[in-house]
């Protein structure tokens, strides 16, 4: 899973470790290098408990049946 440096030196840790770990925002992570010049990453700890997003209880909730046009034109006043 090859990943570029970035300008910072930051790279982005792939999303088959970051599930293999179990890793999400806010998680405390340590690198450490073997004797073979690999590098090791280790969850530490719980990761903190996500705090609920305000807009997920209505995300996927929307019933209305409106064409963009439709919409557009009585937002408008022109319908």
């Amino acid at each position: 899973m090859p990943t570029t440096l970035t300008s910072k030196r930051q790279v982005t840790i792939p999303k088959q470790i970051r599930d293999a770990l179990d890793l999400a925002p806010g998680c405390a992570v340590d690198f450490a290098v073997n004797r073979d010049g690999h590098v090791v990453i280790h969850k530490v700890g719980a990761c903190p408990t996500r705090q609920p997003d305000r807009f997920d209880a209505a995300r996927g909730k929307a019933d209305v049946k409106w064409r963009t046009d439709d919409l557009m034109a009585l937002l408008r006043g022109e319908g």
